[in-house]
């Protein structure tokens, strides 16, 4: 590590190119990068490349982006891997030879760890400054608290064979998890009841709560009125097996009751055609748009904005959406960590699926509930969610002694 005052030199390891930024995982990674950068920071980012990734044209110049072109590793291959799927598949050749040309290049003064897919780096970091008088400052940036939340979604899965793979993937994932949190100097948790969780093994660990920043649109003023259509929205993108088993169990409840009582359902964000081609089949009052250029106008034409997750784990960066769009949010107790909404106070909160549909339904012509609901989450959240004091605080962990 090089002496004080110098401008500090990161290395920011991350599963892949943030941009489009079309979900939560890659809006938090892209935010985060960002407003470290804009700390005068020199950052270098080493990831996988996607396929909509976006050229050099219009990125910020202070950022150094090493995008590796190579597909991610399949699944398969993770079985006989000791990492599990979610490291193991960017864990290519031309990753781990970028990660050693990074190493020898620069005196780095710190190195990010963004999320448990990069957690296969931690070996290779390890060797390479293992005969080193000083190393630079290593810090992993948690999106979840994984060990917990993959051992939820094992146990929700249906068929015995796919339980019990998946239950092998959650234990290489806690191993891998807690590997990484011993190892590194500070851990940021996404949500305060992250936080707590990891402290239950390292208390006397550097953690810091890093909720995301928001920069999206403000509606400064709404009213809800009766000409709106009586609909209820969930955004989100469904790519991840978690968001894909709430969405279809929240639908199979919700779908007959808003049918029965004329109200309309609407899912907007990204999934596999053949997902929902499934859930459209028996859909009576709920329609799945798929991928859409912009969710605004989707949310300036509901009353209700819904948060079905069961399951999870995390910040749900929606919910900043829906509260900055004016949408009232209904949810699932536990379903909305790090944002300051209380029961009644801002948002409404039901114990199940079942209970959570027909709150919506109840509410959905109280006019003046939803309006004192969106008023008040926006009221609580609204000076909470700044990028640049994320990247003050990234850089002083870099920085700092």
């Amino acid at each position: 590590m090089r002496t004080n005052g110098q401008v500090p030199r990161c290395l920011w390891l991350t599963l892949a190119d943030p941009e489009p930024r079309y979900n939560g995982q890659f809006v938090y990674s892209g935010g985060l990068i960002d407003a470290v950068a804009q700390t005068g920071a020199e950052v270098e980012v080493l990831g996988l490349s996607r396929p909509d990734s976006p050229g050099p044209d219009g990125r910020d110049a202070r950022i150094a982006w090493w995008l590796v072109r190579q597909r991610p590793l399949s699944h398969w291959g993770s079985l006989s891997s000791p990492l599990p799927h979610m490291a193991y598949r960017c864990r290519t050749t031309e990753m781990r030879r970028i990660l050693d040309d990074l190493l020898a290049k620069k005196d780095w003064d710190g190195i990010v760890f963004d999320g448990l897919s990069v957690g296969w780096a931690l070996a290779q970091v390890r060797k390479h400054y293992a005969h080193h008088r000083t190393r630079p400052k290593l810090i992993y940036v948690s999106h979840n608290h994984e060990e917990s939340l993959r051992a939820q979604i094992a146990e929700r899965q249906g068929r015995f064979l796919r339980r019990q793979a998946v239950r092998l993937d959650a234990l290489k994932v806690s191993r891998l998890e807690r590997d990484l949190v011993d190892a590194v100097d500070m851990v940021t948790a996404i949500t305060p009841e992250d936080r707590c969780l990891y402290r239950e093994r390292q208390p006397t660990k550097p953690i810091e709560v890093l909720t995301p920043g928001y920069q999206g649109r403000r509606v400064m003023g709404r009213q809800i009125t009766a000409d709106l259509p009586r609909r209820a929205i969930i955004v989100g993108s469904y790519d991840w097996i978690a968001k894909r088993m709430n969405l279809e169990d929240f639908v199979g409840v919700a779908d007959p009751l808003f049918a029965a009582r004329g109200a309309e359902l609407e899912v907007i964000g990204s999934a596999e055609e053949s997902f929902l081609d499934r859930l459209r089949k028996g859909a009576v009052a709920t329609t799945f748009t798929g991928t859409v250029p912009d969710v605004t106008g989707y949310m300036d034409n509901a009353r209700i904005a819904i948060v079905p997750e069961l399951n999870g784990g995390g910040f749900k960066l929606k919910v900043l959406e829906y509260v900055f769009n004016r949408l009232p949010i209904f949810g699932l107790n536990g379903s909305v960590a790090g944002v300051p909404l209380r029961q009644d106070d801002g948002i409404k909160l039901f114990a199940d699926h079942a209970a959570l549909a027909r709150g919506v339904l109840d509410a959905m012509d109280d006019i003046d509930q939803l309006n004192r609901i969106q008023q008040r989450a926006f009221t609580a959240c609204g000076d909470k969610f700044d990028w640049a004091s994320r990247g003050r605080q990234l850089r002083s962990a870099i920085a700092g002694p």
